[in-house]
């Protein structure tokens, strides 16, 4: 089995001590209320991609890890073990984004396991793509690699949800066709969103037109990530009538809510619009704070939306913090 040598000892995902925060874009604390969060314009494009009527949509929303030592005694029940985290995770979250397997390739009994923790459950999983494919090297040549990836994720069975594929920094327009290349031989059987972060794929409209007609000719979605530091990444364009959402929060700032205000607007429009699925996954420092924001999201989007979408459930239930109460974390 290729894998690589980073994790590779480690049975499960979750702990909290290998997984790294989401660090892309961030700025420090005092200098959040002078960034600009508003939102870019719809596209075009969009409304030709979503169609223009609404249908039925499926709205996931989740973090991308469970193990979180904070949520113990807070929405995990107080005596859960580290080896309890994700039955108790999928009891209040219905996707999460799977970031254990850019790591390391995960044979089908490894990647079974954890989907049971869902059986009975409407619950995805969203993989991301191993790195071997997709930082280490040119991205031609990868076909026995990505079989291989595509082997063991399809143990998720009904649990498996897109596949999330992520580039390098690094990775500029100057391989567009090495890029353009790969994505015609990735699998069709399965959904796929692409995160480019290399500022030039949107500094120039030529080549940020080329990207996104490139992705739509191939039925890809784009990652669209909002974050405080690179604006330019929350460019939402949708390619495919589906969207893929990682909002970078900072543990309960006022800024959080007035933001997600806009997304909840954003939402409510491509809903209407036709959007057949969200994938919405919340980011935080330590994801401490995750499910308070998270309820604020839930409790928005069922109100305008009119939608019937579950959120965490609180131990006790006098803890989430929203509205009024985000001032204890200026």
């Amino acid at each position: 089995m290729i894998e690589s040598n980073i994790l590779s000892d480690f049975p499960t995902f979750g702990l909290s001590d290998y997984i790294s925060t989401m660090k892309f874009g961030k700025v420090p604390e005092n200098e959040l209320d002078t960034v600009d969060f508003s939102l870019p314009p719809e596209p075009a494009g969009n409304i030709k991609v979503l169609g223009g009527v609404r249908k039925q949509v499926a709205v996931r929303i989740g973090c991308p890890q469970w193990g979180v030592p904070g949520w113990v005694g807070k929405i995990y029940p107080p005596k859960a073990k580290e080896k309890d985290f994700l039955a108790n995770y999928v009891q209040h979250y219905n996707c999460i984004e799977l970031n254990a397997t850019h790591y390391k390739i995960y044979d089908p009994t490894a990647i079974g396991k954890w989907a049971e923790k869902a059986n009975g459950r409407d619950f995805l999983f969203c993989p991301k793509m191993f790195q071997g494919v997709t930082h280490l090297g040119s991205l031609a040549g990868k076909e026995g690699m990505i079989r291989e990836f595509m082997q063991g994720i399809k143990a998720f069975g009904p649990h498996l949800g897109p596949l999330f594929i992520q580039l390098s920094d690094s990775f500029g327009p100057n391989r567009k066709e090495e890029l353009f290349a790969f994505l015609k031989v990735l699998p069709k059987e399965v959904t796929f969103f692409l995160e480019v972060r290399h500022p030039d794929w949107f500094a120039q409209e030529a080549i940020r037109k080329e990207f996104f007609n490139t992705l739509y000719l191939n039925k890809i979605g784009a990652v669209i990530t909002d974050t405080a530091g690179r604006r330019d990444c929350a460019h939402m364009y949708l390619t495919i009538p589906k969207a893929f959402v990682r909002f970078v929060a900072n543990s309960l700032h006022r800024t959080d809510y007035s933001r997600l205000d806009h997304w909840i607007e954003r939402i409510k429009n491509w809903v209407e619009s036709g959007l057949q699925e969200l994938y919405f996954f919340v980011h935080m420092p330590d994801e401490l704070y995750s499910p308070e924001l998270i309820v604020y999201l839930t409790d928005k989007l069922n109100a305008v939306c009119g939608l019937q979408l579950s959120k965490p459930v609180f131990i006790d239930q006098a803890s989430p913090k929203t509205g009024s109460q985000i001032t204890f974390f200026d």
